[in-house]
């Protein structure tokens, strides 16, 4: 029986102010800095038990690609209770992390802080699975289904409550190339993506060779911690991807101002084919490679040399896998194709990991019951306005209902949508939103650098000015 064909238990009649469905970094961010607002009634629905943050890709040593202040709250409130600092303050590492002298955090921390976080504050329900959001012309409101669990060994119970607004954080998803996906989840030669890696090294690292297709930092990571536990002269490595290079990530700091809310801006108010041309060639800013990553892979590979003879490794951008199948159950051949050559040449592995990224996850199921208010661009996307919420119409809006995104917007917000330092100004600028006031106060520049011969001016309040001190007078 489906769960719409289930009575719905209702929540208390008085709507809520804010619903968040998903809890990742994101909302989990916006959860944190909803926190303190005494007259904001938050609740935030997960249908996973409880908060992890890609747990197959926490490889020992590596780490996060921004900086530890682009943690939750910090670049919208310095003084959150929620901010990684003070996570260090509650273990008493502070002066431990203070003498390490380390900007960048290795991702088992940051998801043992998220984890923190998350088990602290009490607008978040995990094990909540929402089936289904619609609006209410009758009353105005939105309404929310899920299922909350039941007691111990009995069914969930489907319930609804009503908001004004609600915010999707529901993630991305891993990316499986078409011409491999009958091969992932059989029980012969493992073909296993990024994201279960860890849970199945040890399988891997029994394999006769193993072949890591994608050229991203997962897929440099992967195959760095792969050569780390290969013997020397018996490593049985290939790498391939479809980039031109195993390009460095962009990482200047004038190209890391791509990653500020003064060229979210500029990019939203771009024409909609300029912006699909943009996203496209900006690859480098966001799926390039770390540079300590290329350089470390690099040094154990030359380690590898130092007695005589090359590691049995190779290393091969440019290339695509055309099609894909099995060898006798137990071996799996790639049919391969290089991009600038016009070659194609076939690559029998016994395991293959796909370092192939991910995706963001189909809102149309979730908002099935919204789609006759929705308005989308020429592809159908939905559009999205400059406050992060889904252009609907004004029946929806003028009722003062709104539906919010997070990390669904690089289409119309750029390559910054799904980057962890943008997550406590977007969570800012939604709360800003939603309670129609300056909540949090938003620098009104970001970057020196101006993107375009006209300046876009944020459509938010400006930030209060610090009080300006009377300078003392010299009294002879």
């Amino acid at each position: 029986m489906s769960p719409q064909s289930h009575p719905r238990r209702p929540e208390p009649d008085t709507p809520r102010d804010l619903v968040g469905i998903g809890i990742g970094p994101f909302n989990l961010s916006l959860a944190a800095l909803a926190h303190p607002l005494a007259d904001l009634d938050a609740v935030f629905y997960e249908q996973r038990p409880a908060f992890h943050w890609h747990p197959g890709l926490l490889i020992d040593g590596s780490r996060l690609q921004v900086p530890f202040l682009a943690d939750l709250v910090t670049l919208a409130d310095p003084t959150s209770p929620w901010s990684f600092l003070a996570y260090l303050r509650t273990r008493d590492r502070l002066f431990p992390f203070y003498f390490a002298e380390r900007f960048h955090i290795q991702r088992a921390e940051y998801d043992a802080y998220c984890r923190w976080v998350s088990e602290n504050l009490p607008a978040l329900r995990f094990g909540h699975q929402v089936d289904a959001v619609r609006f209410n012309p009758e009353r105005g409101l939105l309404e929310v289904d899920f299922n909350q669990p039941g007691p111990e060994g009995q069914p969930p119970t489907p319930t609804r409550t009503h908001t004004r607004n609600i915010v999707l954080g529901i993630g991305t998803e891993p990316h499986i190339p078409e011409p491999l996906r009958p091969l992932v989840d059989t029980p012969a030669a493992p073909v296993i993506h990024a994201a279960d890696y860890l849970a199945h090294r040890d399988t891997l690292l029994t394999a006769g060779h193993i072949t890591v297709v994608g050229s991203g930092q997962s897929g440099a990571e992967i195959f760095l911690d792969l050569l780390r536990h290969r013997p020397a002269g018996h490593e049985a490595l290939h790498w391939i991807g479809r980039t031109d290079a195993f390009a460095p990530m962009e990482y200047s700091k004038l190209g890391l101002e791509h990653f500020t809310p003064d060229y979210t801006r500029y990019f939203h108010s771009l024409a909609e084919p300029v912006r699909d041309r943009l996203t496209a060639s900006q690859w480098q800013l966001h799926k390039g490679i770390d540079a300590d990553t290329l350089a470390a892979i690099h040094d154990e590979l030359y380690r590898r040399t130092l007695h005589g003879g090359w590691p049995d490794t190779v290393l091969t951008p440019g290339v695509r896998v055309r099609t894909a199948g099995r060898i006798a159950t137990t071996r799996v051949e790639l049919h391969l194709e290089h991009l600038h050559q016009n070659t194609r040449s076939r690559l029998t592995t016994d395991a293959v990991v796909l370092a192939t990224g991910y995706r963001e996850r189909p809102l149309d199921r979730l908002l099935a019951g919204l789609d006759p208010y929705l308005r989308r661009d020429s592809q159908q996307r939905p559009r999205i306005d400059d406050r992060y919420r889904l252009v609907m119409d004004p029946v929806v809006t003028g009722s003062g209902c709104h539906v919010h995104v997070q990390n669904a917007e690089r289409h119309t917000h750029g390559v910054g949508a799904p980057d962890l330092g943008l997550a406590a100004w977007r969570s800012a600028t939604i709360l800003n939103a939603v309670t129609g006031k300056e909540t949090y106060p938003l620098p009104t520049r970001t970057a020196f650098t101006t993107f375009g011969l006209r300046r876009q001016e944020p459509r938010i309040p400006r930030a209060r000015r610090p009080e300006e001190l009377t300078p003392l007078m010299d009294v002879n």
